[in-house]
């Protein structure tokens, strides 16, 4: 993990962006967590370490990071956002009791965008799927 971590500061740094330390935390805890946190949860789980930190400053990494290409927004219907440091193509399942969201792979959905190009004369930049259920740990409640 640590090396995917040093390999985006890298990136950043070769573009010019200054990797403050609450910079690296908010990263590195994207990467580690891959729990697809809000920015408050991200927030709340620095502030120990960098007491002088607001959420203001969680927001305008998270945004530095999107437009850099690092991590994506994610929106789904409770209104705040998620954050994913895993840009990747890959789909989401959500539970709907906890909010708990999954990742997973299904390369042959690809297919679809093809697809839909030949279909309907329009050049796809990606698509979004997401799944909802209840998790194991809310079935089991």
């Amino acid at each position: 993990m640590a090396t995917r971590v040093q390999h985006a500061l890298d990136q950043l740094k070769s573009n010019g962006v200054r990797i403050t330390p609450q910079r690296h935390a908010i990263l590195t805890y994207l990467m580690e967590s891959m729990g697809h946190p809000t920015a408050d949860e991200i927030y709340r789980a620095l502030e120990p370490r960098f007491p002088n930190m607001s959420v203001a400053t969680v927001y305008n990494n998270l945004k530095m990071l999107m437009e850099a290409g690092m991590v994506r927004e994610l929106t789904y219907g409770d209104n705040s956002s998620r954050f994913d440091a895993d840009v990747s193509d890959h789909y989401h399942i959500i539970c709907e009791k906890c909010g708990k969201i999954k990742d997973f792979s299904y390369p042959s959905l690809m297919e679809v965008e093809q697809k839909a190009e030949e279909v309907t004369g329009f050049i796809v930049h990606g698509h979004r799927m997401e799944l909802h259920g209840i998790c194991e740990t809310c079935r089991n409640r």
